[in-house]
């Protein structure tokens, strides 16, 4: 552990510049949005802590501030253009006009189709009978996770 302060103390750019390519790197992974700020505080705190020699405490307090207010101030300011449509990471919001296939026949408007790899509970838009293997397409999520679809 020793040797990981001593690094930060006599090579506080380059530690810094390391730990924001990590996180840069798994932001590119991920595409979440989130780590772009704490990479950039990194960054800055590499700039900052280049010339001085800081305790390893200040940096990574100066470090956790600077992430604080810069994903408040990115996420206010720029989450808007961020934020348009449905979240590309909720695998729900994406079944909404995929196609699937009856699992079940639908009793009383209710049944069970599979979608995506997945069996869902479902209800059905419109009137009459859908036996197992007719083709379905997802129309709405209801509660959670049950699927509105109607026969495609």
């Amino acid at each position: 552990m020793s040797g990981l302060v001593e690094i930060f103390t006599d090579h506080a750019l380059l530690a810094w510049m390391a730990i924001a390519a990590v996180l840069l790197t798994i932001e590119l992974l991920t595409g979440s949005g989130w780590l772009l700020w704490p990479a950039g505080s990194a960054v800055v705190v590499g700039a900052i802590n280049a010339g001085p020699d800081q305790s390893l405490t200040a940096q990574a307090a100066t470090f956790a501030a600077l992430t604080v207010a810069s994903t408040y101030a990115g996420r206010r300011w720029l989450g808007r253009s961020f934020h348009r449509g449905h979240d590309p990471n909720d695998p729900l919001t994406r079944l909404v006009g995929r196609q699937g296939e009856a699992a079940s026949t639908f009793e009383g408007g209710r049944g069970r189709v599979f979608v995506d790899g997945k069996e869902w509970a479902a209800e059905l838009v419109g009137d009459g009978p859908l036996a197992p293997g007719g083709r379905v397409e997802v129309v709405a999520l209801v509660g959670g996770a049950r699927l509105k679809v109607r026969a495609a």
